[in-house]
């Protein structure tokens, strides 16, 4: 289907000058709170990610102060949010452009696309709501919007599929305002294109979109399979000693969570219960090295965490000791009072069992 880009782009930003919600970086050209908003809206709701922007521009109102903060404190303020890698990389690049680049931001979509952590779709919005580049979004509301609109097929997956919408938002792009048009059609997509039930009937583009003339909304975009989701089970071994303290351990390596908080935890290929638990040589070692007594199972039923690839199967176990050794504590491991549990960088698996368990309340 061929269409005019100057009617798509011009009723579309009409659109979004009449409906646009008002947003604290959508009033604003700064570079960084632009960035700042775009990685923090990256796989997050507005309405989640929006007091997590007003805490981190009151906590750190330059990129010099975030990049002189410490990651864990970045970890903490970020809990939550999930997708950790996110804060891990907006922590680097502020670092880098703060001293490496003097504190100015780079101001084309060739240059910023070099920093880590920030792809295409950032690159485009900071170039194009910033700098005046017409360098046109592509992110999951747009793919729908075009998908829908011009009935396209190809998987939005694929390398094809990228090439091929990417090529098409930038031939519709206004380049007179590229910034606004990007926002209005993000914006078009959260809020009225929305992948479950849109009010197609009342869509200022119902009498020239494809997918609403066949009857095809629920079939875009179209997306190739998924690989098969990964199933790990997860037991955290809850240590509570005598004098009030725990013991929490730092996630290494390149996997979930990393350089987060969580307690000691055994991985196992199936469900355990206690006297299974109980005979594995890592709790025996761990029993040993902490003088553990007792070992109660905290909830009975199996806590389900989703994950994009994996899901957690997860039991807490509370395990009592005597007075805990500290030469018996790992490299990555901490032996801390109970009541400093909270002050640590946790996954939201692990903050909700904090919350929950009486004893962390103290």
């Amino acid at each position: 289907m061929s269409i005019n880009p100057t009617f798509f782009h011009k009723k579309l930003i009409f659109w979004y000058l009449q409906n646009g919600r008002s947003l604290p970086w959508r009033t604003t050209t700064n570079p960084y709170f632009v960035w700042l908003s775009e990685i923090m809206l990256q796989q997050t709701r507005v309405a989640q990610g929006l007091p997590y922007y007003n805490k981190f521009i009151t906590s750190f109102p330059t990129i010099q102060d975030l990049a002189k903060a410490e990651e864990d404190e970045i970890l903490k303020m970020w809990q939550g949010l999930g997708y950790y890698s996110r804060a891990r990389n907006l922590h680097f690049t502020a670092k880098y452009i703060s001293n490496e680049l003097g504190g100015i931001f780079p101001s084309s979509y060739a240059e910023l696309i070099k920093l880590k952590g920030i792809g295409d779709y950032t690159a485009s919005a900071i170039a194009s709501i910033c700098f005046d580049e017409t360098t046109a979004v592509v992110d999951g509301n747009v793919y729908r919007v075009l998908a829908r609109f011009f009935g396209i097929s190809t998987p939005i997956n694929s390398s094809k599929g990228i090439r091929e919408f990417k090529n098409l938002a930038q031939e519709l792009i206004d380049s007179d305002q590229p910034g606004t048009y990007n926002q209005a059609i993000m914006e078009f997509g959260a809020r009225y294109c929305v992948p479950q039930n849109p009010n197609c009937k009342a869509c200022i583009f119902n009498d020239k979109c494809v997918a609403y003339a066949k009857n095809k909304i629920s079939i875009y975009p179209v997306k190739l399979k998924k690989n098969a989701v990964k199933k790990r089970y997860f037991n955290y071994i809850v240590v509570l000693s005598e004098d009030q303290k725990t013991i929490v351990q730092k996630r290494t390596g390149k996997g979930i969570w990393q350089n987060l908080f969580e307690f000691p935890l055994i991985e196992t290929t199936i469900e355990v219960d206690d006297a299974q638990l109980k005979q594995l040589q890592e709790f025996k070692e761990m029993s040993s090295a902490w003088n553990i007594r007792s070992l109660l199972l905290y909830n009975k039923e199996m806590i389900r965490h989703k994950l994009s690839h994996q899901h957690l199967h997860t039991r807490f176990w509370i395990a009592e000791a005597i007075q805990l050794p500290e030469d018996r504590i790992d490299m990555n491991e901490k032996m801390i009072p109970i009541t400093e549990v909270n002050a640590y960088a946790v996954p939201v698996l692990i903050e909700n069992f904090i919350s929950d368990f009486s004893v962390f309340k103290i």
